[in-house]
């Protein structure tokens, strides 16, 4: 099983990136999907997550109303899509896939390899 993450950059404060999580060995339509994050120094938290079924979804305090997850189940991807980034939302973002769409790390098996978020002027 793998995970794939992609679509990071360098992206100036205030602008938007969408990141995609594909995976390979694992239908991501029958998991629930999160996004993490670790900045340096800094623990990893989750972001967002999403359902496998209802596509029920949650967002950590710090990205609610910036960020939105969603899932293609047609292309079988699950994105991120990231608006009004601040330079706090630096950090190397990967995609896991589990059981339950909680915010906690513990309840994901699969996990991607990263891809880099820098936002700054």
């Amino acid at each position: 099983v793998q995970l794939q993450a992609s679509g990071g950059g360098l992206v100036q404060p205030g602008g938007s990136l969408t990141l995609s999580c594909a995976a390979s060995g694992l239908t991501l339509a029958y998991h629930a999907v999160a996004w993490f994050r670790q900045a340096p120094g800094k623990k990893r938290e989750g972001v967002s997550s999403i359902s496998a079924i209802s596509t029920s979804t949650r967002y950590a305090d710090s990205v609610k109303g910036r960020f939105t997850i969603s899932r293609d189940n047609i292309k079988g991807t699950v994105h991120l899509q990231m608006n009004s980034l601040e330079p706090e939302d630096t950090a190397v973002y990967y995609c896991a896939a589990g059981k339950m769409y909680s915010l906690g790390s513990a309840d994901y098996d699969y996990w991607g390899q990263g891809t880099q978020v820098t936002v700054s002027s």
